[in-house]
């Protein structure tokens, strides 16, 4: 039985913002699934603490006032979902988010914001694995595919099933059942050890990155970066 059969945890964040090394926690989820099935779910509401910008509100329907109101302090928040992930790596079992590099380096940020334990000194050092990313394994085995890359897009071509964007909860199932369709119709991927995938994955993300980084400039700007750290972008102390 491949990995995309057995027990895989959706995990995905809403937040005020696009920099992850910015941008607040505003709800989180985490989702059990086996089989394309849910097997149980976790869910966060955060007072991020600063803010929510009209834009943000927009995309995932968080209110400023309901946050006040309802969310839990920020850094409760964070220390559960990272106690929470950190348990199912160290019990072997993958995590899948769409877009690791944004949701990981985030509450990554979030930890080192309030003084939490990172990911790394949870796990004794070790890097955060296997973490499974649809959105990098996407581009890598379809990379000539025109189209948007978001979550609702892919979903849509792996006929995979999104009843609400941008809602924590919905878009981790959505992301856990996606990489199963990703591993189903891209035998090379399923066959792969959550392990070597993840490795995998590291070379993938920073082949993209130095590629696109290269296009930037080509395009004029000559100082563009793009960094290539992948499931965890460098975070400025």
């Amino acid at each position: 039985m491949g990995w995309h059969q057995d027990l895989l945890i959706g995990f995905d964040l809403e937040t005020t913002g696009t920099d992850p090394c910015e941008a607040r926690i505003v709800t989180g989820a985490l989702i059990e699934v086996k089989g394309g099935e849910s097997m149980g779910r976790r869910e966060w509401l955060a007072d991020p603490g600063v803010p929510i910008p009209q834009e943000a509100v927009d995309v995932h329907g968080i209110s400023n006032e309901r946050a006040r109101a309802e969310g839990r302090p920020a850094d409760q928040v964070a220390d559960e979902l990272a106690r929470a992930l950190t348990g199912y790596w160290q019990s072997g079992v993958p995590v899948v988010a769409y877009n690791a590099a944004f949701d990981l380096t985030l509450l990554s940020a979030e930890l080192h914001r309030y003084g939490l334990p990172s990911l790394r000194e949870r796990l004794g050092g070790i890097e955060p694995a296997p973490v499974i990313d649809p959105y990098t394994i996407d581009r890598s085995v379809d990379r000539y595919r025109k189209g948007k890359r978001n979550l609702e897009a892919v979903c849509s071509v792996y006929g995979v099933r999104l009843d609400s964007a941008h809602d924590a909860t919905a878009d981790a199932l959505a992301a856990a059942r996606l990489a199963s369709a990703i591993a189903v119709r891209h035998p090379k991927v399923g066959s792969l050890g959550p392990a070597e995938l993840h490795r995998r994955q590291v070379e993938w993300y920073a082949e993209w990155a130095a590629d696109f980084q290269k296009f930037l400039r080509s395009k004029g700007d000559e100082t563009a970066v793009i960094d290539g750290h992948w499931p965890l972008r460098s975070i400025s102390a």
